[in-house]
């Protein structure tokens, strides 16, 4: 891992979102997304600015359409239907989430489904965007398939991400960020690299067997949390977003090349409703204070709550440099020459 500073880091992907075409406000809200991602998650979950060449492709290959309208298809004081017609997920996770912020500002909720979307980035970016405005966020996206239904051996539904954030005074706010499987391919890649095996609740061979090699393991199936209940929730969450905003749903997100074709539910609750926002990031405070008092397992220092290990990644990040794979930041090097930008500088 090689450090590099956050400004230049910040700086680097905002160009190269400039050079791809965006114009500056999209470049600016997609710069946040991945960055506050990549300080936030760890490298093998896949997120932050190893996604570059992603987007890069994607937008050259017209998966991605940099200038797509974000279109209220039907709204009414709390609720609004938006067809993302095939624009940039960031984008319309960020302009959505906005929306249903402040529809719950006049009804106490806000609730906003889109249909024709494309990869958002992590979840925890839209729901902390409800809690900065004084919400609990809610954020939920389904995806390709991915995840065998309990029972079965082939990849019928989505990883179908959720993040629930709510503020909190313990100096950070309390988000719970997850894919609906044990764990992604990102992390089966990463166990790969590392030449280390995973646990056998992660996915299938695609015989349907369990495996902890996680090379026999790319071609099966990813396993639920929780058994039944992680495919259960998966399913679910596709009845609320794509079945429900008249997108894709099951096994049709990403089956066309040109088209991602997902779907978002973005939920926004307005606590100042219901008491004093001061109150209540308190009460939230005393509660997790209270869980940490917990008498431990063996093996264990302290029991965290949802958001507590991001924070402070987030925070040695930024004081210190956000550390970046060899192997990411060669392939961000090959993309500054291709764009024609500056490459990234500072790195240590």
């Amino acid at each position: 891992m090689i450090r590099v500073p956050l400004a230049r880091l910040t700086t680097f992907v905002r160009s190269a979102f400039r050079a791809m075409g965006l114009d500056e406000a999209s470049a600016d809200l997609t710069t946040h997304a991945l960055i506050y991602s990549e300080l936030r998650f760890h490298p093998g979950q896949g997120q932050g600015v190893r996604r570059l060449p992603a987007y890069q492709d994607r937008i050259a290959r017209g998966v991605l359409d940099k200038a797509a309208p974000f279109e209220v298809l039907k709204e009414s004081p709390a609720l609004a239907l938006v067809d993302g017609h095939n624009g940039l997920g960031s984008v319309i996770g960020i302009k959505a989430m906005r929306l249903a912020v402040s529809k719950s500002k006049v009804c106490g909720i806000g609730v906003v489904n889109v249909r024709n979307g494309t990869h958002y980035g992590s979840s925890a970016v839209h729901a902390n965007q409800a809690v900065e405005a004084g919400c609990i966020g809610l954020a939920f996206t389904n995806a390709g398939p991915e995840m065998a239904a309990f029972g079965g051996a082939t990849a019928m539904v989505g990883t179908n991400p959720w993040a629930i954030g709510a503020p909190s005074d313990l100096g950070f706010p309390v988000i719970l960020d997850i894919a609906l499987t044990t764990a992604g391919k990102g992390m089966m890649r990463w166990h790969a690299r590392e030449g280390r095996k995973m646990p056998l609740d992660w996915a299938l061979t695609p015989e349907g067997l369990e495996t902890d090699d996680p090379e026999a393991a790319m071609a099966g199936a990813l396993l639920g949390i929780g058994e039944y209940k992680g495919y259960g929730l998966s399913l679910m969450t596709d009845a609320m977003t794509g079945v429900l905003s008249g997108g894709a749903f099951g096994r049709k997100p990403y089956s066309d090349p040109l088209r991602q074709d997902v779907s978002h539910t973005f939920i926004a609750i307005d606590i100042d409703w219901f008491m004093p926002l001061g109150d209540y990031a308190r009460r939230l405070g005393d509660l997790a204070r209270d869980i940490k008092t917990s008498k431990l397992r063996p093996g264990f220092k302290e029991v965290l709550v949802p958001g507590e290990l991001e924070h402070r990644r987030l925070s040695e990040k930024t004081a210190n440099g956000v550390p970046i794979d060899r192997v990411v930041l060669n392939e961000l090097r090959a993309l500054a020459k291709d764009l024609a930008i500056a490459p990234i500088e500072g790195a240590t």
